[in-house]
């Protein structure tokens, strides 16, 4: 395991789970979030943002944690562990709910310079409105995948956590939570 891409919808717990595979592998992490945007929630503008993502994606170790598609094809490309949380609606609007008002003013340290966690409808709408598309997006993914790149579908919080456990600084365990994803 030296190049681990992480996706999953809002509130799947990605930044957390970088974080801890970046603790226990000693692998560098990269929000996608910090290269998306600028002090003030402004968007990077997209050939900017995409030489970010895509130079990020060249180093030969990381774990690159975000969803954003212009840039899934090369990132998976280069990974060989794609690690998909695929967890229900109501428990990542709780963690969204949950995280937004524990740091309510503050910038979350995966969030870019200058970005305060907010309340911000039109994300909410978003969380809602693509809950069903994204996880299409995600089954897309999983599909490109090649023979050489181990899948692991993460459900719920004890799966993320066997996941975890089972790593050392040597890799992942032998045997992957699920090889073959069904979404």
């Amino acid at each position: 395991m030296r190049r681990v891409m992480i996706v999953g919808q809002p509130g799947a717990g990605k930044s957390w789970l970088a974080r801890a595979l970046g603790r226990r592998t000693g692998l560098p992490v990269i929000h996608l979030d910090r290269i998306q945007w600028q002090p003030g929630w402004q968007p990077r503008g997209r050939q900017d943002r995409d030489h970010r993502m895509l130079e990020a994606a060249r180093d030969p170790e990381w774990i690159i944690e975000g969803n954003y598609r212009g840039t899934w094809r090369t990132r998976l490309a280069r990974a060989d562990t794609l690690v998909v949380l695929d967890l229900p609606l109501w428990l990542r609007a709780w963690r969204v709910f949950r995280r937004t008002v524990a740091g309510y003013g503050r910038p979350r340290p995966d969030s870019g310079e200058g970005c305060a966690e907010r309340f911000d409808p039109a994300f909410w709408k978003w969380i809602w409105d693509t809950r069903h598309v994204g996880r299409a997006q995600i089954r897309e993914l999983c599909d490109l995948a090649g023979p050489d790149t181990e899948v692991h579908l993460l459900r719920g919080p004890r799966d993320v956590a066997r996941f975890v456990a089972t790593l050392d600084r040597a890799g992942p365990a032998p045997h992957p939570v699920e090889a073959a994803p069904s979404l």
